[in-house]
């Protein structure tokens, strides 16, 4: 492949709805380009950009991949991204590589939830926008019913620049709006054609659409459209470029990537018409001095990219996908990782195409590119020419909002099974490993289950380990609610030197939550020595590890000691403290414990047509609504709900909400569980004796 320029390359993301053929039209924009000599299907598994194992056994996207192209002495970087939205982080990758988005819409479903969640992605990055109606090959495929219910959702700015010739209901060519002219589809070539009468009043609406719109990036073009004077073709041309760069306008082309229709046409259109990597806006970044500096592809300063994605590839071990943002590598630059602040050793420069490297010469500003076996690198990660150092902003993305615990399915595979998961966290930003310190669960944190079941498939088919995963425990806790006292009596005879000490100690809760144990000595006149004090308080605070129900830590607790005896030889500390331990165990058994759990402060963000079903969702958690905000496209719901029960949150508000909710959750304190519950918990666990 040839070295391009920066004004020369178009990074386009490929991002919709799953299954509305996202990999399908890539893979025909490879063979239309003779990148590839035979066009895969997704069916057979055999596509450029689906070749995990994991993606060929499901037959679905589930990671980005990189498919560029040349076309007219023009390069693309298409980014297939996944259309299901656990992989979100995958779809985030791809809008940090692309400078814009093609989003890809079913001609015979109409808009659906992952093109809007697309569209708004690309608003949040900035990115222009142009939108394929593909499937036109489907029964029920309809172009203007489809375009009319995006215009709906997404505003007047969407604009038909290509539209099909339907006859007997199948798609049999394609009208170029912006040129006015017509094509068939004839043995593989687009041969030119007379527009059809039939199709001539809807022609002329999509045009007059398209002039106003283009229109309305100069004053003077707009004048002349209200005053009906002509528009050169130059004209609207130059006017449509300017209102998609600034994201005023959103073009839409027709295509059958199943059927290859429309295809060759797309590329034209996409080449004439959408930002090149030299029209990006300049990015941040922070130099040496600490300093804030704008970086742009028209710079000719030297190298600095960064790295958009990870692979761990089982054979040829780490590859990272990286964007030059300033400047050109060519083998032998010295590499300098700023975040990591280590010198890097690189070998070969490539591009990557679905799983295949191809060696590159050089790769310049704006350009995508692979190098493997880097040693400190990872996603996100700022690498730079030596001598000038710059730090890009980090990659911003989602947190995980669902934990499963993780254990190794194979006794003795606990070492493998973890390292394996760590090298997993490389290649995918939005998984993470993390240990709950009270509970001992090792959690395994996603963006829904299949995302984490997803993950364990990975580490099977790359590593050869197998895991396992269940619902965490739930980190409940322990309290009193009266006050009790009791004696602690132990006395130990064996022989020799015996073993004596008693202790009164009463216990009450602490009402505010000010502490989780305090230790009160009110010992008057030496009944217990004062070197015996802090063994009965270390006792204490060893024993409050287990509370007296279900073995859960006991907080907001205060025990005084107010009496005691000793013997003046037997008498030790190991006496005191399991004296103090039984005195816990007496008193608190009827000091009216109970089991604490923990609750959540959430925030949902829905639609509003679906206010009434997360509320009543919330009410059967047990949640308790705290109140309700506007916000730019719903409302967010505040809740107070126990964490228990939101374990599977997140799958159960993408099935309420067709996929258009999203909710943070937070820690707020712990509260009494309802008995009945309680019950079930005591039941089910086991109380741990931790007398000597």
């Amino acid at each position: 492949m040839k070295v391009y320029s920066a004004d020369k390359i178009r990074n386009i993301a490929v991002v919709g709805h799953g299954g509305d053929g996202k990999t399908t039209l890539v893979e025909s924009f490879l063979y239309n380009a003779k990148a590839i000599d035979r066009k895969g299907r997704v069916e057979d598994g055999n596509t450029t950009t689906d070749f995990d194992p994991e993606e060929i056994r499901r037959g679905f996207s589930l990671s980005a991949g990189v498919a560029p192209l040349e076309w007219k002495d023009n390069k693309f970087n298409f980014i297939d991204a996944p259309g299901y939205f656990d992989f979100e982080g995958e779809a985030t990758e791809a809008f940090a590589m692309a400078d814009s988005a093609l989003i890809v819409a079913n001609a015979a479903a109409g808009l659906e939830v992952g093109a809007e969640k697309a569209f708004a992605n690309a608003k949040k990055f900035g990115k222009p926008v142009a939108f394929a109606v593909n499937q036109m090959d489907k029964e029920h495929a309809h172009f203007g019913k489809t375009v009319a219910a995006i215009k709906e959702k997404l505003g007047n700015g969407i604009t038909v620049v290509s539209m099909p010739i339907m006859i007997d209901s199948k798609f049999e060519g394609y009208i170029n709006i912006l040129e006015n002219r017509a094509f068939m589809f004839q043995n593989g070539k687009d041969v030119e054609c007379e527009i059809p009468a039939e199709f001539a009043d809807e022609v002329e609406a999509y045009r007059q659409n398209l002039i106003e719109n283009a229109a309305a990036s100069d004053e003077e073009l707009m004048e002349k459209f209200f005053m009906e004077e002509e528009i050169t073709q130059d004209e609207i041309f130059n006017g449509l470029k300017t209102c998609i760069k600034q994201r005023e306008i959103f073009p839409v082309f027709v295509c059958s990537a199943v059927e290859d229709k429309g295809i060759k046409e797309m590329l034209d259109g996409l080449v004439s018409i959408m930002p090149t990597a030299a029209d990006a806006p300049a990015v941040h970044a922070v130099d040496q001095s600490e300093n804030d500096v704008e970086v742009s592809v028209k710079d000719n300063g030297p190298f600095a990219a960064q790295v958009m994605k990870t692979i761990a590839d089982q054979f040829v071990g780490k590859i990272n996908i990286i964007k030059v943002l300033r400047g050109s590598i060519k083998a032998g630059l010295p590499l300098y990782n700023v975040t990591q602040d280590k010198a890097e050793k690189f070998g070969n420069i490539t591009i990557m195409r679905g799983k295949n490297l191809e060696n590159i010469a050089e790769v310049k500003a704006g350009d995508i590119f692979a190098l493997s076996k880097l040693q400190f690198t990872g996603t996100g990660d700022s690498l730079t020419d030596a001598a000038a150092k710059l730090t890009f902003d980090p990659i911003a993305f989602n947190k995980p909002c669902i934990s499963l615990a993780v254990t190794a399915k194979k006794q003795g595979d606990e070492e493998k099974v973890f390292s394996g998961l760590h090298r997993l966290e490389e290649e995918d930003p939005t998984i993470s490993i993390t240990k709950n310190a009270e509970t001992g669960d090792m959690l395994l944190n996603g963006m829904g289950e299949m995302h984490i079941e997803v993950t364990c498939q990975k580490l099977k088919n790359k590593f050869g380990v197998e895991a396992q995963l269940s619902e965490p425990k739930v980190a409940y806790r322990e309290t009193i609610k009266k006050t009790a006292e009791a004696e602690g009596r132990h006395k130990k005879q064996s022989g020799g030197a015996g073993q004596f000490g008693v202790v009164s100690i009463r216990f009450e809760p602490i009402r505010d939550g000010s502490a989780d144990f305090e230790f009160v000595n009110a010992i008057v006149g030496g009944v217990v020595p004062k070197e015996f004090i802090p063994a009965v308080e270390k006792g204490l605070r060893e024993s409050i590890v287990h509370g007296v129900l279900a073995g859960y830590p006991m907080v907001n607790i205060r025990a005084t000691l107010f009496d005691g005896k000793y013997h003046p030889v037997d008498s030790k500390e190991v006496a005191f403290k399991s004296a103090a331990r039984l005195a816990y165990k007496a008193a608190c058994a009827k000091a009216d414990p109970v089991i604490l759990e923990p609750i959540g402060k959430v925030k949902v963000y829905i639609p509003d047509e679906y206010m009434g079903d997360i509320i009543g969702d919330m009410n059967r958690r047990r949640g308790r609504i705290l109140g309700m905000n506007p916000y730019e496209d719903g409302q967010i719901v505040e809740a107070e709900v126990p964490m228990s029960e939101m374990v599977k949150y997140a799958t159960d508000l993408r099935s309420m909400t067709q996929a258009r909710g999203s909710f943070d959750i937070e820690f707020a304190r712990y509260e009494e569980m309802p008995a009945n519950l309680a019950q079930k918990v005591i039941e089910n666990s086991t109380v741990v004796d931790d007398e000597e």
